[in-house]
This record gives structure tokens, sequence and C-alpha cells, in this order.
């Protein structure tokens, strides 16, 4: 493994966040390639100038041989099938992926014996929209981008994906992946589970409905309009972890239909949203400066630092 601050970048997947990766990564200097399962979309990158080929094999032997950073940016339910090929043809790279749960891929990294090269990476940015049309260099610009820091994590490697996301212009928010999930699950994965029911509901309003829908409706079924396939693979990896949050709002939605129908009142639900939303609006990142990689207990120091909101910005 190398530390090359520009060292190569292989990117497999190139939907809407692989692609979006590996034009921020190809902006900032990095020698960057990819695969593309589909060729019409490998043939879509190419007509951009970007050197993206539906052979596994051959992009996955350039990898070995320029020891490239490779980023994993299939959906969950690919992930095995990518791996294998990994095992096969690049088992020496130092891997990440920008899958929307950590837990499982860790431990598919695990079962494929690639996880003491593997390095967790979730970019916080994303749009309704998908596939290498939608994808654009500027999407990760000063967005949060998770990085594991999992017992075990090496020093270089974990370096080299820090310093990837970095340069694609976002900070850095150490992680342990199970922790990672729980709170994607509250502020990722719900509002699908949200903006679907809202739509559901706007639909069976009928044609009125539909027609008096304006600004709160449409953002708050923003999210919606991702393809369900994507949804899906975005949310059912991190069923145990949603399943609960989604009960927790169960849980204070029937407690507003209670003082709805008992007091004529959404009760203390407007206050308490408000008050969350303004915490939101009032949350300030700070920067790590005092811990480094590669310190005594480095790791366990950034997961505290990042769990109390603490932020890289620069290596």
């Amino acid at each position: 493994m190398t530390g090359h601050p520009k060292a190569a970048v292989c990117v497999l997947g190139t939907g809407l966040i692989g692609g979006s990766v590996l034009r921020a990564a190809a902006a900032a200097g990095y020698a960057a390639w990819g695969f593309n399962r589909s060729e019409a979309g490998a043939e879509a990158a190419r007509e951009d100038d970007f050197d993206v080929r539906s052979d596994i094999e051959a992009v996955l032997r350039r990898a070995a041989d320029e020891d490239a950073l490779i980023v994993v940016g299939v959906p969950m339910p690919a992930i095995d099938t990518i791996l294998s090929d990994v095992k096969s043809f690049a088992p020496e790279c130092v891997l990440t992926d920008v899958v929307s749960v950590k837990a499982p891929v860790a431990a598919a990294m695990h079962r494929h014996e690639l996880a003491g090269r593997y390095v967790g990476g979730h970019p916080m940015a994303g749009t309704s929209e998908s596939g290498w049309a939608a994808s654009t260099p500027d999407l990760f610009q000063r967005a949060a981008w998770a990085v594991s820091v999992d017992p075990g994590t090496h020093k270089v490697a974990w370096e080299r994906v820090a310093r990837l996301a970095l340069d694609c212009g976002s900070v850095v928010v150490p992680v342990l992946s199970a922790e990672h999930d729980r709170a994607v699950a509250r502020i990722s994965h719900l509002p699908h589970v949200l903006a679907e029911a809202l739509a559901i509901q706007g639909t069976n309003g009928g044609a009125l409905a539909l027609g008096l829908a304006a600004g709160s409706f449409r953002d708050g079924t923003r999210v919606a309009a991702t393809a369900p396939d994507l949804v899906r693979a975005i949310c059912d990896p991190n069923a145990a972890a949603l399943l609960e949050v989604l009960q927790d709002t169960l849980r204070v939605l029937e407690g507003a239909r209670d003082s709805l129908r008992d007091n004529g009142t959404i009760g203390q639900l407007a206050d308490a949203g408000h008050d969350g939303r303004v915490d939101f609006d009032d949350n300030q990142r700070w920067a790590i400066t005092d811990v480094r990689p590669g310190d005594q207990d480095w790791a366990e120091r950034l997961a505290d630092a990042g769990r109390r909101g603490g932020v890289i910005e620069s290596l």
C-alpha cells in the first residue's frame, strides 16, 4: 500500500454516487477509471471522456497493476458479486465503498477475505436521480463523508480513503460502522419511508389534493422520486436499525393522533418538531485537530470525536 496523495482510483459502479466520485477524483488530479456493468452506461461515461469499461477483469487487473484505491459504488445487493471479482483480480488493493450502510459491507469484506485492506465510506450527498447522467464532480462539496474507524483499521489505508474524500470536497466524519448505521437510519433511511407514505396520502386525496399540493408536499416527497429498487437497496440492508427508529416514529405519531382525537390539537408535536429543526439548523461542525492517524488509540479517539460532532477538514 502506498500513501501517495494522488494515487490511482478505480470506481466500480458509475451511477450517481460512484460516477460523481469518478468525476470529482479526476477533477482533483487523480488517475481515475471505472467499471459499469451496463455497456450502455460505460459508453455514456466514455462519451464524456471518462475511461469506464464493462469488462470487470480488465478494470481490476489495471487496478492491481497501479495499486489503485478501489471504490465500490454498486448497490448492496450486488456487493458479493463485485467483491468476488475483486478477490480474484485485485486482492491486494485498498478498498472503500460508498454504500449507505457500513456493517453489512464490512461483513461482506470479511466473507471475501478482503477486510484487512478495507475502510468503509459513505458520502452524505445525493439526489433523487440516478445513473451516470445525474453524476457531477460538485456533488460532495462541503458534504459530510463518513469514514469508518472500526477496530483493526489500517492507518495508511484510512489515510488514502480520507484523503480522497477531502479531495472530492467533503469533510470527513470518523465513525464506527454500527453507530453510522443507527444514525443514518434516522436521518437518511427514515426520510425515505416517510416520503413514500406522504406521497401515498397525496395520491389517495385524488386530483384535488394533488392540484393543491405545493412546496411542503413537494419538499416532503422529494426522495420518493427515487427509483423504488434503489430505495429498497438503501433501506432493506439496515432493517434492524430502521425498524427501531420507525417504531419510535410511530409512537410519536400515535401520540399526536391521540392528542388530536382527545383534545383537538396535535399537542406537543409541533413544538418538539420545531425544536428538532432548530437543532439541525444550529448544529455546528468543529474541526478535529488533536488526533493524527497513527497516534496511540487514534481510531478510538477519532470515533469519539466524530460521535461528538467533530470533522476532519485536512490531513
